[in-house]
This record gives C-alpha cells, sequence and structure tokens, in this order.
C-alpha cells in the first residue's frame, strides 16, 4: 500500500488511477482531479460543501465511467484549500 499525505486539492496525477481515495478536509466542491484520477469501478469518499452545510459524499465511478453521488449525512471538517502550485 501507498500512502500520501498532503495537500490533496489535485490529487496524486503520478500514481493514477486510484481504486479508492478518502478525503479528511472538505473542500466546497468535489474537485475534479480526484474524479479524474478515480479508476473505473473506484470510490471516493469525502466531506465536501461550504462550512455550515457540508455533507459526507460517497462518490462511486461505474466500468463506464459514469459517476454516482450519495449524500450520506451532514459533517464538520476543516477546509481543504486549493494552495498547492499547478
Amino acid at each position: 500500500m501507498t500512502l500520501r499525505v498532503a495537500n490533496g486539492h489535485h490529487g496524486w496525477p503520478e500514481e493514477a488511477p486510484f481504486d479508492k481515495i478518502i478525503v479528511s478536509a472538505a473542500p466546497e466542491e468535489v474537485p475534479p482531479a480526484l474524479l479524474d484520477q478515480l479508476a473505473p469501478g473506484g470510490r471516493l469518499v469525502l466531506p465536501a460543501g461550504p462550512a455550515e452545510h457540508q455533507q459526507l459524499l460517497v462518490i462511486d465511478k461505474a466500468p463506464d465511467g459514469l459517476l454516482r453521488r450519495r449524500d450520506v449525512f451532514a459533517v464538520r471538517f476543516s477546509s481543504l484549500e486549493d494552495t498547492a502550485p499547478r
């Protein structure tokens, strides 16, 4: 198993695609880079939304690339800031 601890807003394109992605800080919107780096059949779990209305999300990517999003329940996490260089 490989683990990376970093500002994950831009993911880890050098190691993609990923079967599972778990994010422990909340962006206001799901970062497109994370969806792009999710393998077909993969799952992304993250909190997302503005601080006062965050939801824990589970996003599954079907083998054909179709995304299915489920809002699980309300949460409150630290913000995930887009500070990484592009």
